[in-house]
């Protein structure tokens, strides 16, 4: 490719509603340019990321034996009615009409069209194992979209789903994508991590996320470096930091507390260890035609509450948090000096498996400016539901008994997970086994962010020229920068030359022919993020030597003119 004949189109600065490191490079590279609130056009540089990553995904797929079909953007609503998806996933599901008032849906994934697929198309067991994936659009209406391609509303997802007779095969197609994701992701040349995770609005049993490791991520991973432990922090379990509870040695005793509603200021008053307090939180759970029912959750002063592991405890599946009018109603006072001793009404008490353990601890008096000192379970108040209700904190003990537990930051690029029948079930999806008689179909579903990944890259590839493209997924892998292209003769047959030795041995090439000044031409492509550069001046001509920099190199390497085509293809190989 020949730079005037390429579409290139930087910035020095970015707009001003460029958030994050990534959305502000690929805006000032020209990759994308925004049309609306989380829609983008990709430009061409951008879109040629966009079929890097792509093409490795539809190697690996195929290499898995997944095989490839293209579904439909827009999809009727019938389909989302019968599994329940039309009314659970809320505002983000586009909704639209055609002109004769049918309702459809502008497709976020496409579990219920490929489950129609399949109950139309799988009769006996014979056809069973099967996988199939596309590349394709989707769209969520993100109530803020934000951050370029990493929270947009229009985006381009892989999705993939496995169908198979039984449990043990879901598990095998299963491991089968997993092992898959792992290729593809050391292809595209970055750090990542795979971690156990929640499966959220898609539903079924187990699943993984995979992530891009990077600071600027939302998601906290949680891993073992002694092990092979890891999860998303959502998902992470936290065991008791206490083995076993001790035994009482205070009184129970109603101590003033003037003013100190927080945890830290209570320990700080009584010159007590912040892991001595315990805080209270209150749930409600709604009920028709009846009062909410008050929950009250114990933690540890310094730990905090996992909201997605608290839906999962039997009966708070629809918690919310209570209302003022509904604490005060229960306990008797304002929030900040609850407790499970004396409460006004009946609550429904559950402790973190830490609290439970826990003896002689503070909490609430339920009077303003009071705590209790010295509680204790069994001899102060009934034993609670015990339950894994909080968030890891680094240095926990690793739930495999192999270490301490580390967290870093990660951006979720993809997922896979293991759906069982949640689908298949509610669709009548089913095929007729061995002996002719109806079985529903195992399910498996894995995702990748297609576009995201773009966006991942960045986060965890830059420096303060630009974006630092891994090779394979790079725009162009090296650019030719010719000094004075359209005034020496010499330049110009040597850049020539070394263009078609590179493009006849397949590298993806861009001689940078434009006739910009040095610094101008430099400055495009350290933001641009080409891994690889080769400059051809007179001067190193004369020497017979040209110049190789990487990217991420701090100087200049001389190369023999006659070596240099060589030198870029091992280098491109390392």
């Amino acid at each position: 490719m020949r730079a005037s004949r390429f579409f290139i189109s930087t910035l020095k600065e970015a707009p001003s509603d460029a958030e994050i490191v990534s959305h502000k490079l690929m805006m000032r590279a020209g990759m994308i340019k925004r049309l609306g609130s989380g829609i983008y056009t990709y430009m061409p540089l951008g879109l040629r990321v966009i079929r890097k990553v792509e093409n490795i995904i539809r190697e690996e797929m195929n290499r898995a034996g997944a095989v490839e079909l293209l579904m439909p953007v827009v999809q009727p609503a019938e389909l989302w009615q019968e599994t329940g998806r039309w009314d659970k996933m809320g505002p983000e599901l586009m909704r639209v009409k055609d002109r004769h008032g049918r309702d459809y849906a502008i497709q976020p994934t496409s579990e219920e069209v490929v489950t129609d697929v399949i109950r139309t198309e799988i009769k006996s067991y014979r056809q069973l194992p099967l996988n199939l994936y596309h590349i394709q659009t989707k769209f969520r209406d993100e109530r803020r979209p934000r951050f370029g391609l990493m929270r947009g509303r229009e985006f381009t997802m892989k999705d993939a789903y496995s169908f198979d007779r039984d449990v043990e095969g879901m598990q095998k197609s299963y491991k089968i994508m997993y092992d898959a994701y792992v290729a593809i992701f050391k292809r595209f040349g970055l750090q990542f991590r795979a971690v156990a995770a929640d499966n959220g609005a898609i539903g079924g049993t187990g699943s993984h996320e995979f992530h891009v490791i990077a600071d600027t991520g939302e998601d906290a991973l949680v891993y073992c470096p002694e092990s092979d432990y890891a999860a998303n922090i959502e998902a992470a379990e936290a065991i008791a930091l206490t083995p076993q509870r001790g035994a009482a040695t205070e009184p129970l005793t109603k101590t003033p507390t003037p003013g100190k509603a927080k945890c830290e200021d209570v320990a700080a008053l009584l010159g007590l260890p912040l892991a001595r307090t315990v805080k209270s939180i209150v749930l409600a759970v709604d009920k028709e035609g009846a009062e909410a029912e008050i929950w009250l959750l114990m933690l540890r002063g310094d730990h905090d509450l996992n909201e997605i592991k608290t839906s999962k405890v039997p009966g708070l599946g629809t918690y919310r948090f209570a209302t003022e009018a509904e604490i005060v109603e229960t306990f008797g006072t304002k929030p900040g000096y609850l407790g499970p001793i004396g409460t006004k009404k009946p609550v429904k008490v559950v402790a973190d498996r830490t609290v439970a353990n826990m003896h002689d601890f503070v909490c609430g008096a339920n009077e303003e400016d009071f705590h209790f000192t010295g509680a204790n379970w069994g001899r102060d108040l009934p034993e609670p539901v015990v339950a894994d209700i909080r968030n890891v904190i680094a240095g926990d003990p690793s739930p495999d008994g192999k270490g301490a537990l580390a967290i870093q930051r990660g951006i979720e690029v993809g997922h896979v997970f293991q759906l069982g029948t949640a689908y298949s079930e509610a669709m009548k999806a089913t095929y007729l086994d061995e002996a002719g008689k109806p079985q529903v179909i195992q399910m498996g579903c894995y995702g990748i962010g297609v576009t995201r990944i773009l966006g991942a890259a960045i986060e965890q590839n830059f420096d303060e020229k630009g974006i630092i493209w891994p090779t394979s997924i790079a725009p162009f892998q090296v650019v030719l920068c010719p000094m004075g292209y359209d005034r020496s003769e010499m330049v110009k047959v040597e850049t020539e030359r070394l263009y078609a030795a590179l493009q006849s041995a397949g590298v993806d090439v861009v001689l940078d022919d434009r006739g910009e000044r040095p610094g101008v031409m430099f400055a495009d492509w350290e933001l641009i993020g080409v891994p690889h550069r080769v400059v051809i001046g007179e001067r190193g001509l004369k020497d017979g030597k040209l110049e190789y920099q990487g990217r991420r190199d701090t100087a200049a390497t001389a190369v023999s003119v006659a070596d240099m085509a060589a030198f870029v293809k091992e280098r491109l190989a390392a």
